[in-house]
């Protein structure tokens, strides 16, 4: 598998790209921001993107989609409740929507949907190879935000409840990088973030 992490925009996002090294076939999460950078990696690599993975759909995640859905024809995954702000972009997309315990198919690479709503009806995470994408629903050491509109505190700790009982070894790689490093593990959110506590 080829997983990369990558810093993108004004407001420290990060996308992700997911690859199955043998088939090549590639998604990529949150394209916020940066399209070329997570193109030239994909190209760099050889990697054919068939598809694009949202956690959820504020314009901070979703700016490039239209950028890259016109280069590479991808398909658009996003939770059903959460489809209208990408048809409002552009109807030619083929847009699909998932719901909780889904699993999206990136060449032989399963990855799960756990849909973890609060701070937006659709957040969700991916959960892959002892990894899992949270979006803004977990950072390292916080959370999301849930006073924009949509977002709801006590849907939230739901969420966080739900994170707090996975494998403590599954590594958490987040929407932003909010946090004191990139990424880091649920067991370490569990010691380490209050509100998992």
């Amino acid at each position: 598998m080829i997983f990369q992490q990558i810093k993108v925009g004004n407001m420290d996002n990060f996308a992700y790209v997911i690859a199955d090294s043998k088939t090549k076939e590639a998604a990529i999460v949150d394209p916020g921001w940066d399209a070329g950078i997570l193109l030239d990696f994909c190209n760099k690599n050889n990697l054919k993107i068939k598809k694009i993975l949202l956690t959820h759909t504020h314009y901070d995640h979703i700016n490039d989609v239209e950028y890259i859905f016109k280069k590479t024809n991808a398909e658009v995954y996003a939770h059903s409740s959460e489809a209208e702000p990408i048809r409002k972009i552009n109807n030619k997309i083929k847009i699909i929507g998932f719901k909780n315990r889904d699993k999206i198919n990136v060449g032989k690479i399963e990855i799960e949907v756990l849909h973890t709503p609060g701070h937006s009806p659709g957040s969700s995470c991916f959960i892959f190879d002892g990894k899992i994408i949270t979006g803004d629903t977990l950072f390292v050491g916080s959370i999301g935000r849930t006073d924009l509109p949509g977002g709801d505190l006590k849907v939230m700790a739901e969420s966080l409840k739900r994170l707090k009982e996975l494998d403590g070894n599954l590594e958490v790689y987040p929407g932003h990088d909010y946090g004191g490093k990139p990424f880091s593990t649920i067991d370490f959110e569990r010691k380490n973030n209050s509100y998992l506590e």
